[in-house]
């Protein structure tokens, strides 16, 4: 059987009269040609998926019928903190993170960021984390969130987590922490930006609670970081739902 086309649906416009409309539609209708009496997939962003059969369909406006729903169970933990940077890597860190099944990225000011965090996450970035959740199937997407401001603001925002982790390159190399502590439950790992953390920052972090891990002895981009903790995490928490 071939893989059914998925679209987004909105939690909140998760019921009946099941309604697509905007680009999701036009999508449906010009690209994917897609005819009355088909059956896609619909996913929420929440872990909420479903089969619907088209009822009806138009350029801008779909009205589709459930045939059967699925809700997952939410086996993520991580969240990553990541320091603000001017880069071209943000966009494939945004795919990478769904497919790993993240928690949630939040970008935040730091002292050797590249320019200014935006006050609140774009609309381009939530784009691209749907085209990434349609391509791997996962029903699941990242929340996404900025922090600006000074490295306090963090530390105000990760009083919600439980398990704190500064991953930082000054770190001794016997801090190479085991893999498992990237998958427990509401984990937040904070990368800096490229340039790393200023000590002042680094302590403020540890004086907070957070626990000081290293990745090795290379030095790694922030985004070989951030990789590296969603796949420990990813793989970790594969292994425990078998």
């Amino acid at each position: 059987m071939s893989r059914l086309n998925s679209f987004y649906l909105p939690p909140e416009n998760w019921m009946f009269p099941f309604v697509l409309d905007g680009g999701e539609a036009r999508h449906m209708c010009k690209v994917l040609r897609t005819k009355k009496g088909d059956t896609v997939r619909l996913f929420d962003g929440m872990g909420r998926e479903g089969l619907f059969k088209v009822d009806e369909i138009s350029k801008s406006r779909a009205v589709l019928e459930l045939e059967s729903e699925n809700i997952l169970e939410d086996i993520r933990g991580l969240t990553l903190a990541i320091g603000w940077n001017k880069s071209s890597r943000r966009n494939w860190l945004l795919e990478k993170s769904v497919e790993l099944q993240a928690m949630g990225l939040i970008f935040f000011q730091g002292e050797f960021s590249q320019g200014k965090v935006p006050e609140t996450p774009k609309d381009t970035w939530q784009d691209k984390n749907i085209a990434a959740a349609k391509q791997c199937g996962n029903a699941w997407l990242p929340k996404l969130e900025t922090v600006s401001g000074s490295i306090e603001n963090l530390i105000e925002r990760s009083k919600d987590f439980s398990n704190k982790i500064i991953l930082w390159e000054k770190a001794e190399k016997e801090a190479v922490p085991d893999y498992a502590i990237f998958a427990q439950e509401s984990t937040l790992a904070v990368i800096g930006p490229e340039g790393g953390f200023r000590s002042r920052e680094a302590e403020l972090l540890m004086a907070s609670g957070f626990k000081k891990c290293s990745l090795g002895d290379s030095i790694l981009r922030w985004e070989t970081a951030a990789m590296l903790c969603l796949g420990a995490a990813y793989l970790e928490k594969q292994k425990l739902s078998l």
